[in-house]
């Protein structure tokens, strides 16, 4: 019955079968994802029961939003998971480049300066930073940026970062993920490894994470290994795909409330900011947030494999230590880059009928191509995959709110290149 329905869905016999011996070899990666899932799911509920989480925390606030309590729980709830003195959970993030800003803004003067010791930061910070040049960036309030580059094998290049670090650096900016490179993304162990040298060069400098795709992939988060902020937005994985917006800074006490006062103003900071309903959907999005992020693991895992045996480059490999959700896959042509997103967009549960089409996103240096059909626009723990129409065509899968559902995105992306002879169904049988 099931590969009935898969046929119903357009999926030949041949793909089927395909992915069928690909999922039958990864029962025991599997199984590690379920490990670590459980594990995530107990530190949720503990943090939930230890704050008193009580249906009175549901309820919604307006105008203000002074003494919501559900809101302040939530953060509790939050900063007790991360392991923080404090935390910042607010519909009024709007993505996790807003909240990426709101951290810097809030905690970076006139003269400072920021290190990204991972290379480019994610594409839509360039203009946040002063990369790229926008009106309101931290460049044009006197903020000085510098990187430095990852090493030819994607490791920290500690001896040309020490030399960087100057009196005035006052921010080091680490992305875990990806972003659009072709790189491999940092595991919380790597990422612990790079405070400890910068702290010990310079103690008192803010180190912060952008933690977007990566919470609930491990055991332990950046802010356990050191990291003064780490920052994510609530349409990723901690949202658990129901949160409808919003985005979290976890950290310390000071470096928090300074994103407050950017969040909100000066002398208010994090005492304001009405939650209009959403209460109710973040605890139970956080809640879930384990589980979903468990899914999408899977799912990256058999789109690795099902791409790297055709030939394809991928990021991580089908092997490889999952340190976010993302999945890079390097198609070197255009066409097949389209046709995958179109194969993902089609096994969407919402605007399955459309086809995506490159576009110029605001934040963006090039076309950028989208497949996403979601629940909540943007929400990138919902099946989606994404990239630049750029080279080397790289397109980045994530998510699935399911794991069945993302199994279905990556057989249905496969059907859609095979349809457009892009692939031949010879090759499936090589590989």
């Amino acid at each position: 019955m099931i590969k009935e329905i898969y046929q119903v869905l357009g999926i030949s016999a041949e793909v089927y079968a395909y992915g069928a011996a690909i999922e039958k070899e990864l029962s025991e990666r599997f199984l590690q994802f379920d490990r670590t899932a459980e594990y995530n799911q107990l530190k949720v509920l503990l943090a939930m029961q230890k704050n008193r989480v009580s249906e009175e925390c549901f309820g919604s606030s307006s105008g203000y939003g002074y003494n919501d309590y559900g809101r302040e729980t939530l953060e509790k709830v939050y900063a007790d998971t991360f392991h923080t003195e404090a935390c910042l959970v607010r519909p009024q993030i709007t993505c996790g480049t807003h909240a990426l800003a709101i951290a810097m803004f809030g905690n970076l003067r006139p003269g400072d300066e920021i290190l990204a010791p991972a290379g480019k930061p994610y594409d839509t910070l360039e203009e946040v930073i002063g990369i790229r040049p926008s009106a309101g960036s931290l460049a044009e309030y006197g903020v000085t940026y510098r990187q430095v580059d990852l090493l030819p094998d994607g490791s920290f290049d500690y001896e040309n970062i020490r030399k960087a670090i100057r009196p005035n650096t006052r921010l080091v900016e680490i992305q875990r993920s990806k972003g659009y490179q072709t790189r491999p993304s940092f595991s919380v162990a790597q990422i612990g490894e790079l405070i400890r040298f910068v702290k010990e060069i310079k103690p008192d400098v803010i180190c912060m994470v952008d933690n977007c795709y990566g919470e609930f992939v491990g055991t332990i988060e950046p802010s356990d290994v050191g990291a003064d902020m780490t920052v994510g937005s609530l349409i990723k994985n901690p949202g658990g795909g129901l949160a409808p917006i919003g985005g979290y800074i976890a950290g310390t006490k000071a470096c928090v409330e300074n994103a407050a006062h950017r969040m909100t103003c000066p002398g208010l900071g994090s005492e304001v900011g009405a939650t209009l309903g959403v209460n109710r959907s973040f605890f139970q999005g956080f809640f879930l947030a384990p589980m979903i992020t468990k899914g999408a693991l899977k799912g990256a895992v058999f789109a690795a494999n099902v791409f790297e045996r055709l030939g394809f480059p991928v990021i991580p490999n089908g092997k490889e230590q999952r340190n976010d959700i993302i999945q890079a896959i390097t198609f070197n042509e255009p066409a097949k880059m389209t046709a995958f997103c179109k194969g993902i967009q089609h096994a969407a549960p919402v605007d399955s009928y459309v086809d995506p089409e490159p576009w110029d996103m605001p934040g963006y240096d090039s076309p950028v191509i989208m497949a996403a059909g979601a629940f909540i626009q943007g929400s990138s723990i919902e099946l989606s995959a994404d990239g630049p129409m750029k080279p080397p065509y790289a397109a980045y899968f994530q998510g699935g709110l399911t794991y069945e559902h993302a199994k279905l995105g990556v057989l249905k992306a496969l059907q859609y290149m095979l349809d457009e002879n892009l692939l031949k169904a010879a090759d499936l049988l090589r590989s």
